[in-house]
């Protein structure tokens, strides 16, 4: 614990005295509302001898890697590899002009390549990663989500969105995912393979191409050059079991061009459900990312059912992680919570939350409740609006910072924790967009 932080204090108490709109309120955990246990729905959550869900941080089979692309090679790397396929050198820097920055891979577009060797300097470095197999788009046009073929017929999902000033663009790490959260439609097949290191990055190289070619609606339509500004690792699997292609791949983003994207490391948040020890990796890579914690309960008696690796990093362990991040970076830490009706919506778990987050020191952290996308009839249903807006006035209250963000894309099944990478047959259908939040 941080020396300049208070001693603990009853925050998990039976009962607790409550300010709300100037009325001092003693509230059980159990009392007005019904406490939901998450259940998995549709689906059968596979179960270890000891009772608990299973848990999978690698791959169970072994996989054929996808061939050799120059988005998984820093520039050095590169030459090196043309050079001993009999090509020059420098013909690296060019083909790297080529992908980062004119987001193409057609030799015939390269005109400054020798035409006689234009076909096979691009078979060399740029073989085909990610083919897609459709794409679903808001009415409005600003929120696209892509379907992805690998060159192994593994499928994988990503979302571009624009907002204003910026467009964001939400990557897959893995081809499901192997953490086994009851309430994620990515999870439930498990965990297919990593992706590597050019396979996420051309997920970005394919967005771009979109935003040039005014595929994204909402632009300003005067011809000026865009292109994503944030990369969120949000999208299927959970990137610190993919650790080290997850971190080339930022380095590549974050490389100026033509070695890479050329972007901003600030754009980039990378999220965690709760991999204690990677998230001390991450602190020491001296890459001033976004972190943002999964986290979605304050309890570990929830949360250990509601995010199964809770059962190995607690909730707490995770906290002092989080922090630790923020000590070793300056960079302030999101808490991501998706609000779930009588779930995890109860406001002493809001208490109980800023208090555990006050703990630690002022100043360190922002929480992002997100409303979870509405399923009729389902107990994975978003928390009504007057215990959302408590929830995010009782964390305020107690000087937490808090937005209720934004679920762009839920109605293209495009929202967090609804990537499952199903191949529906709808190339380029627009759906009508559903009460969107603004």
């Amino acid at each position: 614990m941080h020396s300049n932080t208070p001693p603990r204090s009853a925050a998990g108490s039976s009962r607790r005295a409550t300010n709300i709109g100037g009325r001092l309120r003693d509230e059980k955990p159990s009392a007005s509302r019904p406490q939901v246990k998450p259940t998995a729905e549709g689906w059968v959550q596979p179960m270890g001898p000891d009772g608990r869900p299973v848990l999978q941080f690698a791959q169970k089979r072994r996989v054929v890697k996808p061939p050799r692309h120059l988005a998984d090679m820093n520039l050095a790397e590169r030459q090196e590899v043309l050079k001993e396929l009999g090509h020059q050198g420098f013909r690296a820097k060019q083909l790297s002009t080529h992908y980062f920055e004119h987001y193409t891979t057609n030799p015939d577009d390269m005109t400054d390549l020798p035409a006689a060797s234009r076909h096979a300097l691009a078979e060399a470095l740029m073989p085909p990663l990610l083919t897609e197999v459709n794409r679903l788009k808001t009415d409005r046009g600003d929120t696209i989500k892509f379907l992805w073929k690998c060159f192994d017929g593994v499928l994988v999902e990503s979302v571009l969105m624009r907002y204003p000033g910026r467009i964001t663009l939400c990557v897959s790490s893995q081809a499901g995912c192997g953490m086994n959260c009851p309430f994620c439609a990515t999870g439930q097949n498990g965990l297919t393979r990593n992706l590597s290191t050019a396979e996420i990055l051309d997920q970005v190289v394919q967005a771009n191409r979109v935003i040039a070619a005014g595929e994204l609606g909402g632009g300003k339509g005067d011809g000026t050059p865009e292109r994503v500004h944030n990369i969120v690792f949000m999208g299927m699997g959970e990137p610190l079991a993919n650790y080290k292609r997850v971190m080339d791949a930022v380095h590549r983003m974050v490389d100026p061009a033509p070695e890479g994207l050329g972007m901003s490391a600030r754009g980039i948040t990378v999220s965690t459900v709760g991999l204690v020890p990677a998230i001390k990796k991450l602190a020491d890579e001296d890459l001033p990312v976004t972190f943002a914690l999964s986290l979605h309960a304050p309890d570990d008696e929830l949360r250990d059912d509601l995010i199964p690796v809770n059962s190995r990093w607690k909730v707490d362990e995770a906290l002092d992680a989080a922090r630790e991040y923020f000590d070793k970076t300056g960079r302030r830490v999101s808490i991501e919570y998706a609000l779930i009706k009588d779930m995890n919506d109860h406001g002493w778990r809001a208490d109980l939350l800023a208090d555990k987050l006050n703990e630690r020191g002022r100043g360190w952290v922002h929480v992002n409740p997100i409303p979870l996308n509405p399923t009729p009839g389902s107990i994975w249903t978003s928390s009504e609006p007057a215990v959302m807006h408590e929830f995010v006035n009782r964390l305020r209250d107690k000087g937490i910072p808090t937005t209720l963000r934004d679920t762009r894309g839920k109605e293209i099944d495009g929202a967090c924790g609804q990537l499952a990478a199903a191949n529906e047959d709808n190339t380029d259908e627009t759906i009508p967009e559903r009460n969107p939040a603004r």
